[in-house]
């Protein structure tokens, strides 16, 4: 008997190929039967007519931060509510695991650290998390069972050397008997199931206290043991945010980074997000490494998000305008002297020069002020600004848009919320896009759910590209667009049986409304541990969610099934070749 029956769906199986009608039998888990309408005739314990529904497998979303949220939020939302069956944690270097059992501060180190690096509510983690783990097989086993969807975790180079070397992790160099331990806690954490090793040496990526996180004082020797003992195992990954990859690479990274990417013979990811050089003269192509690797005999993927992802601002909490070279000092101030120093016309104009500095990378997107819509506001003086774009505030006051902005946010004690309008929206950085994504080493994902929460909202690009591709720009196919989210990021990470529509693969499914498919706007929401906010946005359009087999959303609700499972390298991952 079958468990369930999907009669007359319009199934994109995920492989790029035709869509085409079917009937689609699930038992124990897996697709049993596909076959054509009304020509499966076995009993199922329940069933639904999706005529007129799209059946296509579960998205697997290759860079989240769900390391935390899980915990207390078991079904990964949003990412779950759009559509995401399978998503990839423990990136960028930063993991929950291992934690030295005798230092019961490194896990007051980490919760500030991934406080200040993702974004994450420091009240939620104290408060949403148990931190009894000390292995990294410990924190796996505590999510297993437990949660709604499949997860794989890499773990972080940040954890291997707080673990081995504690607060000499930061400024300082491993000894040799230090960088053995750091390798015998390294395959000890592959041996329990972790994906691979993910490490950054991005200069965006600061701890706590404001010093440079622990991996980025790693010298070549220490990237180059760890990058090899990825190939020690089966199914693994590399995960790597390298200086200078989210806009242009220095000169000489590329060649020095070739060699710790390549050493696994493993195909890295990076986050990449190849985009439209922000001015001339351009540099180094953010493919250019992949195109390199590729003749070497290698291979590097970056990600790009295939949607702009809705974020916001402040010039009062911690946002990516702290980031801007020369303004966290100014922004790091106590709010009293901050809001003195942002309306001195001096220090306004030298923090304008700076971040329109070639030094400022892609943070130079954020300084075009009149672009901005003001937000929440919190003063009489702001009254009705809401909504409103900064350009047409200030040409009314006189002011310049930087200023005007200013004395907005000066009003409401810099608590403001800013939105900064997207400069890259043009058909032609569209066409751009479209043509970056059918490279052979670049993959759409990224979203980063699970950090930033209060500031972005990356998780619902899945429904929102499908839209588009639907009915707005139509920039790819439909089926194009399901291998891309399904297929494409299940065949990087090797996953066992998932990311088809086939029989005997796992049933990890989503049934949608093409004419409906979309997501709603961003609205803030506080829903985390300790009431602390975070940024939601609605799935529109999706029926049903299934994950091995059992139903986990219907209309964008929850079930309350957590039929998902821990992805273990090896036992749920195959090794991909690089060539």
């Amino acid at each position: 008997m079958l468990d369930h029956l999907i009669k007359g769906a319009t199934v994109v199986d995920g492989t790029g190929g035709p869509a085409f009608t079917a009937d689609i039998g699930i038992r124990d888990g897996r697709i049993a039967v596909i076959g054509a309408p009304g020509t499966v005739t076995e009993e199922a314990r329940t069933s639904e007519d999706a005529t007129g529904l799209v059946l296509c497998p579960g998205f697997v979303d290759p860079h989240t931060h769900y390391d935390a949220q899980l915990f207390w939020d078991p079904y990964a939302t949003p990412s779950m509510n759009h559509g995401v069956t399978t998503v990839a944690g423990g990136n960028c270097g930063f993991t929950l695991a291992p934690l030295h059992p005798d230092r019961p501060e490194d896990a007051d180190y980490t919760r500030r650290m991934m406080s200040r690096v993702e974004g994450m509510a420091l009240k939620a983690l104290e408060e949403g998390v148990d931190w009894t783990w000390s292995t990294f097989g410990e924190y796996l086993d505590a999510l297993e069972g437990r949660i709604a969807v499949n997860a794989g975790f890499m773990v972080g180079h940040c954890a291997l050397r707080r673990h081995v070397m504690g607060a000499d992790a930061v400024g300082g160099r491993p000894t040799p008997e230090q960088m053995q331990q750091m390798l015998d806690l390294f395959h000890d954490a592959m041996n329990a199931g972790a994906w691979g090793l993910s490490t950054t040496q991005s200069a965006t990526h600061s701890d706590g206290d404001g010093a440079p996180v622990a991996s980025r004082h790693a010298g070549p020797a220490e990237l180059l043991a760890l990058s090899k003992a990825v190939s020690e195992h089966e199914g693994t990954q590399l995960e790597a945010i390298v200086a200078g990859c989210l806009d242009q690479f220095a000169g000489g990274v590329i060649g020095r980074r070739g060699e710790f990417l390549g050493a696994p013979r493993r195909p890295p990811n990076r986050d990449g997000r190849p985009r439209r050089p922000p001015g001339p003269p351009p540099g180094p192509r953010p493919l250019v490494p992949s195109e390199r690797a590729r003749k070497a005999g290698g291979r590097i993927v970056a990600l790009t998000m295939p949607i702009l992802t809705p974020m916001n601002m402040s010039l009062g909490t911690f946002c990516a305008l702290n980031l801007i070279p020369g303004w966290g000092e100014v922004l790091g101030l106590p709010v009293p002297e901050r809001i003195a120093k942002l309306r001195d016309p001096a220090v306004r104009a030298e923090m304008l020069r700076r971040a329109d500095s070639k030094e400022a990378g892609v943070f130079r997107r954020l300084a075009h002020f009149g672009r901005y819509v003001i937000g929440d506001t919190y003063s009489e003086e702001n009254e009705g600004l809401s909504g409103r774009v900064v350009n047409d505030i200030a040409a009314e006051r006189g002011q310049d848009p930087f200023h005007c902005l200013v004395e907005i946010c000066a009003n409401d004690g810099l608590r403001t919320v800013l939105w900064p309008m997207p400069t890259d929206n043009d058909p032609a950085s569209w066409a751009l896009r479209a043509e970056t994504w059918q490279h052979e080493d670049v993959m759409l994902g990224g979203s980063d759910a699970g950090a930033h929460l209060d500031r972005m909202c990356g998780a619902p690009y899945t429904t929102r590209f499908l839209g588009d591709c639907l009915r707005g720009r139509k920039l790819v196919p439909l089926e194009q667009a399901v291998k891309m989210l399904t297929d494409d990021p299940a065949q990087l990470f090797g996953l066992r049986e998932r990311g088809r529509i086939t029989e005997g693969f796992h049933a990890d499914l989503v049934l949608f409304d093409p004419e409906r498919i979309e997501a709603g706007p961003a609205t803030l929401v506080h829903d985390l541990p300790g009431d602390s906010p975070r940024l939601d946005a609605r799935a529109i359009g999706i029926v049903s969610v299934r994950v091995n087999g059992v139903e986990t959303i219907r209309d964008d609700r929850v079930t309350g099934a957590v039929p998902g499972t821990v992805l273990r390298s090896g036992r749920d991952t195959r090794t991909v070749s690089t060539r």
